[in-house]
C-alpha cells in the first residue's frame, strides 16, 4: 500500500487482492469483470420522482449453502437486523459490518422518502451472491436483478458490494 494511501486512510483493495493471490501461489492476478460499455444512463426525471432500491452481496438467508445461492428479490419488510457477512471477503481489520446502515441504508432511505427527496422505496431489495464466475454474474444474476427492478419500477439501484 502506498504511503499516500495510508496517510489518507485509503485502502487499495484491488492491489491488496492482487498481492493476496500472488501470496497464495497463483500465477495470474484475479481478473475483475469489466465492460467496455456500461448499461447505466442519466435519469430522465428528478430525484424526488425516483423509486430506489438496494442491491447487496450481504447474505440474507445464511442457511442456504453458498454453492446453491442465487440472485433473489427480498421484501424490504423482511430485511434482517443483521446480515451474515463473515464469509464475504472484505477488509475485516479496518472496517466492520456491525452498523447495518453503513452497507444497507434502509432507515436513511425511508427518511429520504419522508422528506420527499426520493419518491419511494421499491418493495424489494436484491441479493446477489458473491462468486468467481463472471459468466454466472453476467448471464444469470444481472438479468434476474434487472428484470426484478423493472417489475418493481425501480429508477435507481444502489449497488452495495461487500
Amino acid at each position: 500500500m502506498s504511503e499516500a494511501a495510508l496517510m489518507n486512510g485509503f485502502i487499495e483493495y484491488m492491489q491488496r487482492t492482487r498481492l493476496y493471490y500472488r501470496a497464495q501461489g497463483f500465477d495470474n492476478d484475479y481478473v475483475w469483470a469489466h465492460f467496455d460499455e456500461t448499461p447505466f444512463h442519466r435519469l430522465t426525471k428528478s430525484l424526488a420522482d425516483c423509486r430506489v432500491t438496494v442491491v447487496t452481496t450481504a447474505v440474507t438467508h445464511s442457511e442456504i449453502p453458498k454453492p446453491i445461492r442465487k440472485a433473489e428479490s427480498i421484501l424490504f419488510t423482511d430485511a434482517p437486523d443483521r446480515f451474515e457477512t463473515s464469509e464475504l471477503a472484505w477488509d475485516k481489520v479496518t472496517t466492520h459490518t456491525d452498523d447495518r446502515q453503513s452497507y444497507f441504508p434502509l432507515e436513511v432511505l425511508r427518511q429520504l422518502v419522508n422528506e420527499r427527496k426520493i419518491s419511494s422505496l421499491a418493495p424489494h431489495y436484491f441479493f446477489v451472491p458473491t462468486q468467481y464466475s463472471h459468466r454466472a454474474t453476467i448471464t444469470e444474476d444481472a438479468p434476474s436483478i434487472s428484470a426484478a427492478c423493472l417489475e418493481d419500477e425501480v429508477d435507481i439501484a444502489l449497488l452495495v458490494p461487500l
